[in-house]
């Protein structure tokens, strides 16, 4: 699944980089839209992010694409491979600037680990 997000003036700390923390929560939604889509009629939550490095500085008006794809799934839990790109308006180059793997956990209505929907 692919989505893509732009990079306005509110995303940026006072040198005019982006947050790395809205990087973060970019990652979070549309791994967990992904994830929602799979399997629908679960509740997840997230439970890991694993190794955040960020690879290359982002800038306003950055064209962000969200590349994220299922690579393991277990009894209760899933996990996906996000890749994050910059595109270039000016050149179409791409370059990749994030990635990571998330995992997202299965619940119940009491917040107890349950199987995956459709298991």
């Amino acid at each position: 699944m692919e989505n893509y997000k732009l990079v306005l003036p509110e995303h940026l700390n006072h040198y005019g980089y982006l947050f790395g923390g809205n990087l973060l929560k970019w990652t979070d939604e549309v791994s967990y839209i992904a994830v929602t889509l799979d399997y629908p009629g679960c509740n997840f939550v997230t439970v890991a992010m694993d190794k955040v490095v960020f690879r290359k500085s982002i800038r306003k008006g950055t064209i962000l694409c969200f590349e994220t794809r299922k690579t393991r799934e277990g009894k209760t839990s899933v996990e996906y491979k996000v890749n994050v790109y910059k595109d270039s308006i000016s050149t179409g180059k791409r370059e990749m600037v994030f990635t990571t793997d998330i995992t997202f956990v299965c619940l119940d209505e009491e917040g107890n680990k349950k199987e995956l929907c459709g298991k």
